[in-house]
């Protein structure tokens, strides 16, 4: 029989580590029901085999590790079935809602902006900024190396700086 973690352990782990997990698969699949999917795949493994948890020496590292190979598996899933081939647009905002409408109007273009990135850039620079991992960190938690960590923070950054320079001349 398998060992299942207390109640009270995922619900404790699930308090802790959901709303970064969300935050991230949602950047990452740029699709709300796809995270949400993902994020109940995530502590449904878990509770099936907590006993993957007692190696991890950083538990949110490896919950976003593990949450990057399921988004990944389900992106590959959808796409096997042929219902991964539209492109998704990102509705929700991951950024709290604002009064000012040019911080309104600058988050917008930012989640539009990410939106355009490829997913593998949109992982690294969430984990960077949001996160605040390092690259060598990163490079664990997605199975990259650093070096490719950081290469694909810095052609994301060029990517957004571009895509955003029209609005940042606008405010000017």
């Amino acid at each position: 029989m398998k060992e299942m973690p207390s109640e009270f352990e995922l619900e404790r782990l699930y308090d802790e580590h959901a709303q970064a997990l969300f935050a991230f698969l949602l950047n990452f699949t740029r699709n709300e029901p796809d995270t949400r999917d993902a994020l109940q795949e995530v502590f449904v493994k878990i509770a099936r085999r907590p006993s993957v948890l007692r190696s991890a020496r950083d538990v949110r590292a490896f919950l976003i590790h593990l949450a990057h190979n399921t988004a990944i598996d389900l992106m590959r899933r959808r796409e096997t079935l042929g219902k991964y081939h539209r492109k998704y647009r990102m509705e929700i905002s991951q950024f709290a809602p604002s009064d000012d409408p040019d911080e309104a109007a600058f988050r917008a273009a930012l989640t539009n902006a990410l939106g355009k990135l490829p997913a593998d850039q949109r992982a690294v620079l969430h984990l960077k900024l949001w996160e605040g991992l390092t690259f060598e960190r990163i490079a664990d938690v997605l199975d990259i190396p650093a070096n490719t960590a950081a290469s694909r923070y810095r052609y994301g950054l060029d990517k957004l700086r571009e895509l955003l320079r029209p609005l940042y001349e606008e405010l000017k």
